[in-house]
């Protein structure tokens, strides 16, 4: 039996539109739209009835960057998918793409099924997979044609981490010349661990071992060199590119001129390099290894490029890399030794909250927040118009959203499984208040009325971007 939802008076925000307008949820779809308060809105009968007056109606965030359960560094990432995805529902997000990890000398499936099976009946909202490609050969080329057809579209490689994850420059060819021909997309991780290496070996023998030298060795110049590289080597396979997790000015220039040369290259960056900075790394105590990922966080002077990259469209994509440790018995494992923290933040459930406060600012219009937070990272991973807007047809992913709420965030009230978080004591403005995955609520009125199980797997066509 199927359960109608009218949501009535609320402003609906999306990434090409803003109108008053009720909003009909059948069988877990949007049925329609029409202007708050005409015969055809008014007109609506349904068991449930949600009240938007004041509020903004916003399709469901769509976070395409997240690892949950990751092995690395010797421990895993503390949010399970049951508690990252959950994290996620707070915060306004309700679909997630993970990265399902292929290892050294092992096959692509077997990465998959592994991830697959964390997965499966533990989230609380919809999921998909890209796959990280840590062993090219031949056999892997092969899978990678196999992956595309059955919905994972996208594949992810290192120039850092060398030993781990890291593919040299043949190796990243190869892939990206599959890429060309399969229609997946290649994402980077650009930087030049190679040097990285030498960098951080000459700052231990100096005895250079707290948390703000991680910053200070992974330089901007080889976050940059290698953005460029990756742009080349894209540009000879004839393959679509997306950098992630770009932190420094140096790096969005390099996307800025192969765009204004036409090249189908995009560039994502993330919420702690919008707000955060070296300032945090450098915190004593051991403080300053909360702050630890990579890329790294950049002085405050970057910040100004990335919000330009935002308006200008030369970054398309905020995702979180999410990527939770514990500060105790995690992060403390670099303790003597910055090398040895584990590389990653907390932030799924925080982004949707942050970048509204940075329409409040007036560093985004209230369009570009959902264009993107929702509707270009759908778009670039094959998953639009099901998600990332709020059009008939589209799974019923919608958030409301009460723009004058005031919160001051805290490890002591979020729900992601860490026990700090990055953005401790930040005052923000707006806050969610429902979410509905799939027509389902998941948040009711700030309370969770959601399950793991309800979440599903989602396989995703190919990127709608490419010329």
């Amino acid at each position: 039996m199927s359960t109608r939802t009218v949501i009535r008076g609320g402003l609906v925000v999306t990434a090409s539109d803003e109108i008053h307008a009720d909003v009909l949820i059948e069988d877990g779809r949007i049925a329609a739209l029409a202007a708050s308060g005409t015969a055809a809105a008014e007109a609506w009968t349904a068991e449930r009835v949600i009240d938007a007056t004041g509020k903004y109606v916003i399709p469901g965030g769509v976070d395409v960057h997240t690892h949950m359960e990751l092995p690395f560094g010797g421990t895993f990432a503390s949010d399970t998918f049951e508690t990252g995805t959950r994290a996620a529902a707070w915060g306004g997000t309700t679909t997630i793409v993970d990265f399902a990890v292929q290892s050294v000398g092992r096959s692509l499936r077997d990465g998959l099924d592994a991830w697959h099976a964390k997965a499966e009946g533990n989230c609380a909202i919809d999921y998909g997979f890209h796959m990280i490609v840590s062993d090219v050969n031949q056999d892997t080329l092969k899978e990678m044609d196999l992956l595309v057809e059955e919905g994972v579209t996208s594949f992810k490689q290192f120039m850092a981490y060398p030993g781990v994850f890291y593919s040299d420059d043949g190796q990243i060819l190869r892939a990206m010349q599959r890429s060309a021909e399969n229609g997946g997309l290649i994402m980077m991780h650009a930087e030049n661990g190679i040097a990285i290496d030498v960098l951080v070996e000459q700052a231990l023998a100096r005895g250079e071992t707290d948390p703000r030298y991680h910053g200070e060795v992974r330089k901007a110049l080889l976050e940059a060199e290698a953005t460029h590289r990756a742009i080349k080597l894209a540009q000879v396979a004839g393959a679509p590119l997306y950098v992630v997790h770009v932190s420094a000015m140096e790096a969005v220039a390099e996307l800025a001129r192969a765009r204004d040369e036409g090249l189908n290259v995009f560039g994502e960056t993330c919420p702690q390099y919008l707000f955060l900075s070296t300032d945090n790394l450098a915190e004593p105590d051991f403080e300053g290894s909360k702050y630890v990922c990579s890329t790294p966080l950049r002085p405050k002077e970057h910040q100004a490029k990335l919000w330009q990259g935002l308006r200008t469209n030369d970054l398309q994509v905020v995702s979180t890399d999410h990527c939770p440790f514990c500060f105790v018995g995690q992060k403390e494992l670099g303790r003597g030794d910055f090398s040895k923290i584990p590389n990653g933040l907390p932030g799924v459930e925080n982004r949707m909250d942050l970048l509204h406060q940075a329409v409040v600012d007036g560093h985004i219009s209230r369009r570009r927040w959902i264009e993107i937070a929702c509707a270009t990272p759908a778009r670039m991973f094959g998953m639009y118009p099901k998600k990332g807007t709020l059009a008939p047809g589209a799974d019923a992913d919608v958030v409301i959203y009460d723009p004058h709420a005031e919160q001051i965030v805290s490890a002591d009230t979020h729900h992601m499984n860490v026990d700090y978080s990055a953005y401790e004591g930040k005052r923000l403005t707006g806050r969610v208040e429902t979410v509905l995955s799939r027509g389902e609520l998941v948040i009711t009125e700030r309370e969770y009325t959601g399950h793991a199980g309800h979440g599903v797997y989602t396989p995703r066509s190919t990127c709608q971007y490419l010329n």
